[in-house]
């Protein structure tokens, strides 16, 4: 049997070692830390974040939220010199140095955040629409300015040249009929083993040149295999156009070729445009497609795809960007923003770039709830004198819904059906109800896997289809 080894009493003398080596290590402790935050030039009056916020707390009575990684070893320098006579102007001369800023979420409650090159005050992205428009005056400055932009914003994307198109068929799946209108799924390939997915609905019964109408997807759950994509693209060919849907980069089925942190890279806002080219190529291929009615119309990241592309390309003829449209907000996301765009011809926001389409028809839709809550203030007026320029004021519009969230939902479709039925001559009345709204009972509401092109598990992925986001930056150099 092992037997402990028995322990020596510990002796007085012991216990003042103890004693002492301890007091030395809180001691270096303490000195470590009075000596980290000497006041005074030579150290830069420097002191940490986490002490720094806790003091604008105290002195002004306010609340900041933040999670320990933010103010992980995050030093401020010249600390104390940064506190001014209000909470807001103090935080600012604190957070800006270290990339930080502050949301607010009540009257004394604030939150940290990282700063967001996309979000400005209102009143900034107000004042800086205002700058820009002081370079034109009429017709001809604007569209002066208009041919700068283009051809710049093509070379921001690094589409310009275009880069050559495959020679390759378009892949199509099954045709599937409902009431009034057909299904199929869509995959085109736009540079050498990069596909854009996406469904195809057309009339069931289309006579003579039928209406073209793009749908971007959003950054929504489900992405376009979500209801209400489903009905809005059924809707508008039970009206009488052909609609697409079609995936965001690295989201729905491109997650076959690119994982989902891919969305968050530059080049995706890249990807995205060129899809959406060539998409429009291959529906204005066809024999009953009408190139004089050409129309896009997304929400939320969809609308920010929807400016750019009504922009870029003179093909599309009316435009609806949904929930998306803001001087003051450029898109959270890189897919929106993550290419220099904004910095084209010295300058430019997202509300110079939709008075880019003018004076073809554009919607513009809002809600109170997101960045498009100030749109009818400011905004919408700037659009207002741009297609003044042409004489054609009436046709730009917003539909502005106060009590609304960001989404695309009944409302927003309804206004997007009227202004296509307007400007497109659909025959809307079929499918209002006695009380005018639109009746959509009658969409079938398929499921995810249904709107697959390449099989349930990716199965039928052709076989020269790049993997990897290091695979697509090859092709682009």
């Amino acid at each position: 049997m092992l037997r402990q080894k028995s322990r020596k009493p510990k002796t007085r003398k012991d216990k003042m070692k103890k004693c002492h080596k301890l007091c030395f290590v809180l001691l270096f402790a303490v000195s470590f830390k009075l000596s980290a935050q000497v006041q005074d030039t030579d150290h830069q009056y420097r002191r940490p974040l986490l002490d720094v916020l806790q003091s604008i707390e105290a002195k002004f009575g306010i609340k900041i939220k933040y999670s320990p990684a933010q103010v992980k070893d995050r030093w401020v320098n010249y600390a104390n010199w940064r506190f001014r006579t209000t909470a807001d102007e103090t935080l600012s001369n604190v957070l800006t140095p270290l990339d930080l800023k502050v949301n607010k979420e009540g009257e004394k409650v604030y939150k940290l955040k990282e700063y967001e090159y996309y979000r400005w005050e209102v009143k900034d992205g107000w004042a800086y629409l205002d700058q820009l428009a002081q370079q034109y005056h009429d017709q001809q400055s604007w569209e002066k300015r208009k041919a700068m932009l283009r051809p710049q914003l093509y070379e921001a994307l690094q589409l310009s040249p275009l880069p050559p198109k495959p020679n390759s068929k378009p892949i199509i799946t099954a045709k599937r009929t409902f009431d009034g209108y057909t299904v199929e799924n869509i995959a085109i390939e736009i540079m050498p083993g990069l596909y854009v997915n996406g469904s195809i609905y057309k009339p069931l019964h289309a006579k003579g040149k039928v209406p073209v109408v793009l749908s971007p997807d959003g950054h929504w759950e489900k992405q376009r295999y979500r209801a209400d994509c489903q009905i809005r693209c059924a809707m508008l060919a039970k009206m009488g156009a052909i609609a697409i849907s079609y995936d965001l980069f690295a989201w729905g089925e491109s997650q076959l070729q690119f994982k989902y942190e891919d969305h968050r890279r530059s080049l995706a806002q890249t990807v995205q445009t060129l899809g959406g080219i060539r998409i429009l190529d291959y529906l204005l291929s066809l024999p009953e497609a009408d190139t004089k009615r050409v129309g896009i119309s997304g929400g939320s990241g969809g609308g920010s795809h929807t400016l750019l592309m009504a922009a870029l390309d003179e093909r599309i003829k009316l435009s609806a960007p949904v929930v998306a449209m803001s001087s003051y907000f450029y898109g959270g996301c890189p897919c929106e923003s993550g290419m220099p765009i904004h910095a084209c011809a010295g300058g430019t926001d997202n509300v110079e770039i939709a008075a880019m389409t003018a004076p073809n028809p554009m919607l513009i839709v809002s809600d109170g709830s997101d960045w498009t809550a100030e749109t009818p203030l400011h905004d919408f007026p700037y659009l207002q004198k741009m297609y003044a320029y042409y004489g054609l004021e009436g046709n730009v519009e917003n539909l502005h819904l106060p009590t609304e969230k960001h989404d695309f939902g009944p409302n927003k479709r309804f206004a997007l059906y009227d202004f296509l039925a307007k400007h497109f001559h659909l025959n809307a009345a079929l499918f209002r109800d006695q009380t005018g709204k639109y009746n959509e009972s009658k969409i079938t509401i398929e499921s995810e896997q249904a709107l697959y092109v390449f099989g349930d598990k990716g199965e039928r992925l052709p076989k020269n289809a790049i993997i990897g986001f290091e695979n697509l930056e090859k092709l682009f150099k």
